[in-house]
């Protein structure tokens, strides 16, 4: 059999394997492993499994990921991100939907210490959920608040998705890190603006909370909350002002987030060993997915496929809005039912010959991935953020309540990739000053 035959033939054992619920990692390397036998036979097959694993993980760049998931891991397990949440309930409740907004917006905070969206999620869940309940808000809306605004973690800097997209692409991670902000705001901004339109125009989705602030007490509520713009800072500013490299950044973050908790006498040693595991199983959780992937690649250019993917560009005339259109479609069908990350991995070793026979700037297509891959946290039948949430809700709320919720964000999202489309400057305009 020919290259792109077995690589076909291959593509349809991965997707019975994921469909049987295999881990994707598992999956991936099975798939690629035996793909490489067929063509090459078993020597060439064990040398490549004994040699990609540790070429992938001796790489520099991808060492921002443990910094940044155990950045995220102190802040989270310290109470760093606590008093975010209370300061941003006193200042916006007073808008219709006041609570909803301020989930959200302490959700983009918290996605700055993070890089995680199911991690912010989490976290914002377990804070703000009980307590728009407890006033009354609409349980679809409480709960698609977090969920959605989870998606938050992928945007606004540190980003795991990021980080990984800029490894196998071999983009800039710090040029990625900065595209991503104003795609961030520009969705927490949307959100807010729904929230508001909606709890306007029918009040009994959310009550209004009277809380009896003065200035002097929302101001200090603000001085509890200083650790966190100083973190974001410390990566966001360094990264951008080009003193530091994603990875450098990463660390920087790490050790402040850990200076910062043991100075403000919040760290124990339990929240430390917490930390540190957390961010062990989730970086292992990564790689072992990504190693996947790097099968899978060297598999399909063994078998032709990157040729075949140029040639069906050229011969079909797709052009890039038509790739584009058949990249959102694909990411929106598997979205539905893997993880953003194995998402991600298992489909750049197609779409990329295709973004490379175009001309097209793949900053500006990292953005639109990560969005995508962040959309489907949040479509049914597996939206994953949909579950964290409901895994912390329990019984209170169905998971048909969760999804309905979530369908206003899901219209927000079909305008904010149509901007992203339209007017790519919103990606690339503040990697353009840092490279001035």
């Amino acid at each position: 059999m020919d290259g792109p035959t077995v690589a076909a033939i291959a593509f349809g054992i991965l997707l019975l394997l994921l469909a049987l619920r295999v881990p994707i990692g598992v999956a991936l390397a099975t798939v690629s492993i035996g793909g490489i036998i067929a063509l090459r036979g078993t020597r060439p097959a064990f040398g490549v499994l004994g040699s990609l694993p540790f070429d992938f993980a001796a790489s520099w760049s991808l060492s921002a990921v443990p910094m940044f998931l155990l950045m995220g891991s102190i802040a989270y397990h310290t109470g760093l991100t606590r008093s975010l949440y209370s300061a941003a309930r006193l200042w916006l409740n007073s808008l219709p939907g006041g609570l909803a907004v301020a989930s959200n917006f302490a959700s983009a905070g918290f996605a700055a210490a993070s890089g995680s969206s199911l991690a912010t999620a989490a976290a914002m869940g377990r804070l703000a959920i009980p307590e728009m309940l407890a006033y009354g808000y609409d349980r679809g809306l409480a709960t698609g608040t977090i969920a959605a605004a989870g998606t938050l973690g992928a945007f606004i800097p540190p980003s795991i998705a990021f980080v990984l997209y800029g490894w196998y692409t071999q983009q800039p991670v710090g040029t990625l890190l900065i595209a991503g902000i104003i795609p961030g705001l520009l969705t927490a901004g949307a959100y807010t603006v729904m929230i508001v339109i909606r709890c306007s125009l029918n009040p009994e989705l959310a009550p209004r909370v009277r809380v009896r602030a003065g200035v002097a007490e929302k101001f200090a509520a603000l001085r509890d909350v200083w650790p966190l713009p100083l973190l974001i800072m410390s990566v966001v500013g360094g990264i951008f002002s080009g003193v530091a490299t994603a990875t450098e950044a990463g660390a920087v973050g790490a050790m402040f987030a850990l200076l910062i908790a043991l100075f403000s006498g919040r760290l124990t040693l339990r929240s430390l060993h917490a930390s540190f595991m957390e961010a062990l199983r989730t970086t292992a959780s990564i790689f072992f997915i990504a190693i996947g992937a790097i099968l899978l690649t060297r598999f399909l250019a063994m078998a032709g496929v990157p040729r075949l993917m140029s040639e069906i560009v050229t011969g079909w005339h797709l052009g890039a809005v038509g790739v584009i259109v058949t990249m959102i479609l694909v990411y929106l069908l598997l979205g539905m039912f893997l993880d953003p990350i194995g998402i991600m991995l298992l489909t750049l070793p197609v779409f990329l010959p295709m973004f490379d026979e175009l001309n097209i700037n793949l900053i500006w297509i990292g953005v639109l991935v990560v969005k995508m891959i962040e959309v489907g946290l949040l479509t049914p039948p597996v939206g994953l953020n949909a579950f964290v949430v409901k895994n912390i809700v329990g019984d209170t709320v169905s998971l048909n309540e969760i999804f309905s919720g979530l369908s206003w964000f899901l219209v927000c999202e079909v305008v904010i990739v149509a901007l992203l489309i339209i007017f790519p400057a919103l990606s690339l305009w503040l990697p353009g000053l840092m490279e001035g």
